[in-house]
């Protein structure tokens, strides 16, 4: 495989700093790797060069790394955004600032390489369109079974750590893929992000309603899925345009069950 990423490692601790970029440096997709003791080396970093991704330490004395991801969100052509931190507190914000991945220390090399491989895969899809089938079906492993869940079938997601968790009429699946991937090749199939941690299915919401505990949320036949406000208003012009194209209202009921019961 020809190397085609530029990264950046942003982390305080000398020896982590080392060990990843050791890690990524030994990566058939990786062309070279730059680091930065901290969020301020980093922007200043980011005025002379261009990079492909950023792994980023969030708790950083200074800019920490949600500062540094800020700044790289508004660049003309962001760069991929891995977190890499000792919590999964953050993850819910990661995510809704648009991480790719989200890494828990101590790094298990296999981790950093699935999230260099997703990062890869995103660059070489962009600027086009991710086919409709792509994740057309789910394979999830939960070491006893391997369970097949369809995406048309996905009613809402909600990201958890490194793994997000699919809602299904059935049951729920929890797979280790970030929001922002699913939310990018899900498009084409009407997923839509109406919270930092949620993504909804426009074809299974049912309505739009305020909720003295939660405030806005869109229902599903799976649960209700909050909505935030800098999201509310393109969920519901989403709506309006499913609505007229008679693609609202996906049934939850099996195949050939009636709608009406006595």
């Amino acid at each position: 495989m020809r190397p085609e990423l530029r990264v950046l490692v942003v982390e305080d601790e000398e020896s982590t700093r080392q060990e990843m970029a050791s890690l990524l440096g030994d990566m058939p997709e990786v062309s070279e790797v730059l680091v930065a003791s901290n969020g301020a080396s980093a922007v200043r970093l980011l005025g002379t060069t261009s990079i492909d991704a950023a792994f980023l330490d969030i708790l950083m004395p200074g800019l920490d790394g949600m500062d540094v991801a800020r700044v790289l969100s508004v660049m003309s052509e962001p760069p991929s955004i891995v977190f890499v931190t000792a919590s999964e507190s953050h993850a819910v914000e990661a995510f809704g600032i648009g991480a790719v991945d989200y890494l828990l220390k101590p790094i298990r090399p296999e981790r950093l390489a699935e999230a260099v491989g997703r990062i890869a895969q995103l660059r070489r899809a962009s600027g086009s369109t991710p086919p409709a089938e792509d994740l057309h079906v789910v394979q999830i492993d939960t070491g006893r079974r391997t369970v097949f869940v369809k995406r048309d079938d996905v009613q809402f997601v909600e990201a958890q750590g490194d793994y997000v968790r699919l809602h299904t009429a059935e049951g729920t699946h929890l797979i280790r893929l970030s929001l922002s991937y699913l939310e990018e090749v899900w498009a084409s199939a009407g997923f839509v992000r109406v919270h930092r941690g949620f993504l909804v299915a426009i074809p299974w919401v049912r309505d739009l309603r305020v909720t003295s505990s939660s405030g806005l949320v869109a229902g599903t036949p799976a649960g209700d899925v909050p909505v935030s406000r800098r999201h509310g208003r393109h969920l519901r012009e989403q709506l309006l345009e499913a609505a007229k194209r008679d693609q609202l209202g996906r049934s939850a009921r099996p195949p050939g069950t009636a709608k009406d019961q006595p």
